[in-house]
């Protein structure tokens, strides 16, 4: 015998008897109703759970695809005649030329915790709104009236590929760099009021006294280095237990718990002239003197990504610092300057004439063997013929890091908090890559042994074996002669700069060279425009508030209070069911004692009586 017993607001149970079906045909029907109720129930809420967990757990799963998927969706043409499109527009007015970028986002999904998706615009044959002219906006320092005429063409450019509809709400930010920061402040203000005065005449586009400014080395820095992120999806939040974290100390919120999120990317960026490295400090910092706190204070960026000003989950403490002359370029030009200066001091002091001829030539390890160099400077000429020896090179540049004995410092003795290598991952760029890549053939990840061999042996290779190589066509398309010559040198700077520079120690694997992210060159006018327009969420989640509309995150934890409702619902039907059926029972019972009595009363019998015959 199988009993079913509910305690609710009513005691009540029944028995399934297995000797046979006619028992269980007696059973009445508010039992079965009951039964099929319960069980409909439990089916429901089983379903509902099991759908829910695929569903959302698959959409979890699909998301750590989504930048991949994003490498080919950003490729395609943008759909102009989207009216959910949005359009932002920058201008970088660098030294040599300006460069417009238009780029676009769709509404913001409503989620205060996520950022705009904002893409590079691309035409109707899929290449990126882009356009360049010359020269740099410095030029015009004398004569800034001229300024408006000159970026015309380029605001021009745009307003052909924004929709006309949207001009009025599209943001245009003209911000000037390296160029323009060397002008006197006078000749700066005159050709930015030129640009504030003008543009709004010509063009509808939204813009504001703040967006013409001439931003410093340390914004454009921050800027790359949000760019880059942006574009790896690190600053989206994630629950996957595969995504490397880290602890965060929020600055500002000393007293409150640290907090989780993704590990963001460092960046080093090797050009020409200069070198600058940025990543984000995510602990407290301290400092070894009062002097270098107050260096640090110019070295520490730390700003809010997110929509709202309140919450501190986007908010990053990021290190930028540029050194001018640690470039690829500048530091062998700097190291030919000592060579050159050295060498005829020694001559003189020893009464030789190394270097000053043909035929007794300078021997310079940093030259690949047997390769032959010039040095011109001020009506001399200094021969050098390479050596080809790596270490020697090495050690022979070391003192150009400028390093000093004070803790926590780098390049010239510039502050440097400390680096957490256990739970980093950096990116090289520009020289890092070349150096790597070109000749090497070995870019990507990073490794100080390997890439120390490939050196050495490139270094003692002969110039006319290296030649034969170059012409063979075995170097990457766009290495020149220039790259093989020095490349034993670069390959030398870059190694020191990283490893004795930065204090990378040589085990140090989570470097990775690379020319573009996602097959793709990121501008810090990417970071810009989203820096900037990072309020603009905050407009479209008050719309949605207003309309009700709930979007993905909200209804995700809608539904399982939605279910829990359903839960406790059916809990309280049951139990008034239960309760009614408790009733009905009692109600029963009660007229068939009536009925009884009634029966034994006509009979003319005492109750009590039959009830002991029987």
């Amino acid at each position: 015998r199988i009993s079913i017993s509910c305690l609710l607001p009513a005691s009540w149970h029944f028995s399934v008897s297995p000797v046979g079906c006619p028992r269980l045909l007696n059973t009445t029907l508010r039992q079965i109703l009951v039964i099929g109720i319960l069980a409909a129930a439990v089916s429901v809420l089983y379903y509902s759970l099991v759908v829910i967990r695929n569903k959302y757990g698959r959409a979890h799963r699909d998301k750590r695809f989504h930048r991949y998927l994003a490498r080919v969706t950003d490729t395609e043409a943008t759909d102009t005649n989207n009216p959910n499109l949005n359009y932002g527009i920058v201008v970088d007015c660098g030294s040599s030329g300006s460069r417009i970028f238009v780029y676009c986002w769709p509404r913001h999904n409503g989620n205060p915790h996520d950022l705009l998706d904002i893409k590079q615009m691309r035409d109707k044959t899929r290449k990126p709104v882009v356009m360049k002219i010359k020269p740099g906006i410095s030029e015009f320092a004398s004569s800034p009236e001229k300024v408006s005429d000159y970026i015309s063409p380029l605001l021009s450019f745009a307003a052909q590929h924004v929709p006309r509809a949207k001009h009025k709400e599209t943001p245009l930010y003209i911000l000037c760099t390296a160029g323009m920061r060397i002008l006197p402040e006078s000749q700066q203000k005159a050709i930015l009021e030129d640009l504030l005065t003008d543009i709004p005449v010509h063009f509808d586009f939204l813009f504001s006294d703040s967006h013409a400014e001439v931003i410093s080395g340390k914004q454009e820095g921050v800027y790359a280095w949000i760019g880059i992120n942006f574009v790896l999806g690190r600053f989206e939040h994630t629950d996957d237990e595969d995504e490397a974290i880290v602890e965060v100390h929020v600055p500002g919120s000393e007293n409150q718990e640290a907090i989780f999120r993704k590990r963001t990317v460092g960046v080093l960026d090797m050009g020409g002239v200069s070198t600058q490295i940025a990543y984000e400090v995510p602990k407290t910092v301290s400092f070894a003197s009062s002097q270098q706190e107050e260096v640090a204070k110019n070295l520490l960026a730390e700003f809010n990504l997110g929509c709202d000003a309140h919450q501190t989950e986007h908010v990053y403490r990021v290190y930028v610092a540029t050194f001018l002359g640690f470039g690829g370029n500048a530091a062998r030009q700097r190291y030919e300057d000592n060579l050159l200066t050295s060498t005829v001091l020694k001559n003189r002091m020893l009464g030789k004439q190394t270097g000053m001829t043909s035929d007794s030539p300078y021997l310079d390890p940093c030259l690949p063997l047997d390769a032959q160099d010039e040095i011109q400077q001020n009506g001399q000429t200094m021969y050098l013929r390479g050596t080809g020896d790596f270490n020697l090179c090495r050690e022979m540049i070391q003192p150009f890091m400028n390093k000093t004995n004070e803790t926590q410092t780098s390049l010239n003795g510039v502050y440097q908090p400390a680096v957490h290598f256990q739970n980093s991952e950096f990116y090289g760029f520009s020289e890092f890559y070349y150096c790597t890549e070109d000749v090497l053939r070995m870019g990507g990840d990073y490794n100080a042994a390997k890439f120390t061999k490939a050196a050495k042996d490139y270094c003692a290779t002969k110039w006319s074996v290296l030649r034969e190589r170059f012409d063979r066509g075995l170097y990457a398309s766009h290495a020149d002669l220039h790259r093989l010559k020095y490349q034993c040198f670069k390959s030398a700077w870059m190694y020191e700069v990283f490893h004795s520079g930065f204090s990378f120690p040589v085990s140090y694997s989570n470097l990775k060279t690379a020319l573009q992210v996602y097959d793709k060159e990121v501008q810090w006018t990417l970071g810009a425009i989203l820096y900037r327009t990072r309020f603009l969420p905050l407009r479209d989640i008050q719309q949605e508030n207003f309309r009700g509309n709930h979007s993905h995150w909200r209804s995700f934890s809608f539904v399982h209070n939605h279910y829990l409702f359903f839960v406790c619902f059916l809990v309280v039907l049951l139990s008034i069911l239960l309760y009614l059926l408790r009733l009905r029972r009692i109600h029963r019972r009660m007229l068939r004692n009536t009925s009884s009595t009634s029966l034994w009363m006509e009979e003319g019998l005492p109750p009590q009586k039959i009830a002991g015959a029987l």
